[in-house]
């Protein structure tokens, strides 16, 4: 059965919780979503905003608080939300993408370094107490001097598995990243050998139908091919003949199911949730919005990237790829002052530039 790209894009934005919002808990929905992007840290707010009926600030701050949900290296290397129950088995599946990530980022500047004894350093510094990664920094730099401290620090985030608790993380909190050993705060030890297949399903669930290349590229891992084509999966093709695998009672949506306007925020996982990514926008699109490692906040006009938007100073700058109906615009504007009002800036504007010529 072939599926065409508005099939792929109204059942990705379903499983999203984008065709309209959901009723479910903040809870339900980051476990819905695997993990929810964390690079910085207002954007898992927003992420969940655009896709629950009642959400405030205080229902994630809370959770990260009870240890619930938390924060660390997650996907492809970055920085993610999950809950505590997941991360203990997602954590030591990205150990592999996390270190050759290290490798390539740090590898010539640490030959010197035997890793096995920065690990066990880096563990024994932080047992029993949370570090900034300044701190971890330049405690491994006491045992090498010669090697550029940054590199230690980033070396130690990648190979040991550590959570970056709160106030980091919360709600217009920024500062250094502090660092305690996942196991520490989560009281429990991480899965010895979680199986790939795991982490597949709940790929599916919250992104399929998909292929395998796109799940390597949203999960940063490789050579999960032989671990897709064992599972007991529905397979379906795209308009161009890809193998898109989905799990077997998940349900594809209507293609002529409406979608209003959304607000996605920087770096959220669905604009990077595939390796083929035309259900959600043009090749154009997407070199305007991944732009090197940043991926820029969208919003979405009838279900695909229609634009970029930025908030700074309490104005809220729509910034669209081409000229929209004042009927969309409006709906934006709209979408755009509650947007404002989640973010404290309810006497904000909402204002425009126009599509380049």
């Amino acid at each position: 059965m072939k599926l065409t790209s508005r099939v792929l894009n109204r059942t990705a934005l379903q499983r999203q919780l984008l065709l309209e919002r959901s009723a479910l808990s903040p809870v339900q929905a980051i476990e819905r979503l695997v993990a929810v992007q964390g690079q910085d840290v207002n954007p898992p707010y927003f992420g969940l905003w655009s896709r629950l009926t009642a959400f405030t600030h205080d229902d994630l701050t809370s959770l990260l608080y009870d240890r619930r949900v938390v924060r660390g290296s997650l996907l492809r290397g970055t920085q993610h939300l999950a809950l505590a129950d997941d991360y203990a088995w997602l954590r030591p599946l990205m150990q592999a993408p996390l270190t050759r990530a290290r490798q390539a980022a740090w590898g010539r500047v640490t030959a010197g370094v035997d890793l096995e004894e920065l690990v066990a350093l880096t563990r024994e510094h932080l047992t029993g107490r949370t570090l900034s990664r300044p701190e971890l920094r330049d405690l491994l730099a006491r045992r090498w001097p010669e090697v550029d401290p940054m590199a230690l620090g980033w070396s130690a985030q990648a190979l040991v598995a550590v959570v970056h608790p709160p106030p980091s993380g919360t709600w217009n909190r920024g500062g250094a990243t502090p660092f305690t050993l996942a196991e520490e705060w989560l009281g429990r030890p991480l899965e010895a050998a979680p199986s790939a297949a795991r982490i597949v399903s709940r790929y599916l669930a919250a992104f399929g139908p998909a292929s395998v290349m796109d799940v390597q590229a949203w999960s940063g891992l490789t050579r999960l091919r032989p671990v897709i084509e064992a599972m007991p999966l529905r397979k379906y093709q795209d308009m161009e003949g890809r193998v898109l695998y989905d799990l077997p009672d998940a349900p594809l949506a209507p293609e002529d199911v409406p979608a209003p306007v959304r607000f996605l925020p920087y770096f959220d996982n669905l604009m990077v949730a595939y390796a083929d990514r035309s259900r959600m926008m043009t090749a154009e699109q997407r070199k305007a919005v991944c732009v090197g490692a940043i991926v820029h906040p969208t919003f979405l006009v009838d279900g695909v990237v229609a634009g970029r938007w930025d908030l700074k100073d309490d104005v809220l700058v729509l910034k669209p790829f081409v000229a929209l109906p004042d009927t969309v615009m409006a709906e934006l504007a709209e979408e755009g002052s509650r947007l404002l009002a989640f973010a404290g800036a309810a006497g904000g504007r909402v204002t425009w530039r126009p599509p380049a010529a």
